[in-house]
């Protein structure tokens, strides 16, 4: 017998609990960006994720304070870059840690771009550079889901990750 549950019938746990716990997963760094009315734009991410493989669909959770969402929206286009180890500067300026905001991030790392005219970090293990399908909102983000219609992959060193509330290169515990 299988028993319904609703979620209006269960309180969520609390949101310290909630970080906590995605704390003890690995994720790799990303930074989320677009090129909009008054220049590139982005965001350091940690939720960027496939949706399927045909078509080539990615998703990412942009928070609706920053101005990146503004620039993906009214373009239409945003890339996911997947931070190396080594790049830890650069997730620095995108995470607000070393107090730059806005297009000034960019002068961090090499930028250029691919097809749609989204920023893409030159030295990325990964880019995708997707148009936008679809948004969705949910609470304080909005799900961003994409179609990539061009990539690029630069598998020469290990990936820069997020792990136990810290930004790690060398993949320690």
């Amino acid at each position: 017998m299988t028993t319904t549950i609703h979620s209006a019938s269960l309180p969520p746990i609390d949101v310290k609990t909630f970080w906590q716990t995605l704390a003890e997963r690995v994720s790799g760094m990303t930074i989320v960006t677009a090129h909009g009315d008054d220049g590139p734009a982005g965001p350091l991410g940690l939720s960027a994720a496939r949706v399927t493989a045909n078509p080539p669909t990615i998703l990412v959770s942009v928070d609706q304070k920053t101005t990146a969402l503004g620039a993906i929206l009214s373009r239409r286009h945003f890339a996911v870059n997947y931070l190396p180890a080594g790049a830890e500067a650069v997730a620095d300026a995108f995470s607000g840690k070393a107090g730059i905001s806005g297009a000034d991030r960019f002068i961090e790392g090499q930028w250029d771009t691919l097809v749609t005219g989204a920023p893409v970090f030159k030295k990325a293990l990964g880019t995708f550079d997707c148009v936008v399908d679809d948004v969705i909102q949910r609470g304080d983000i909005s799900i961003v889901i994409g179609i990539a219609v061009a990539s690029r992959v630069d598998s020469s060193r290990p990936p820069l990750v997020f792990f136990r509330g810290a930004i790690r290169g060398d993949l320690g515990g």
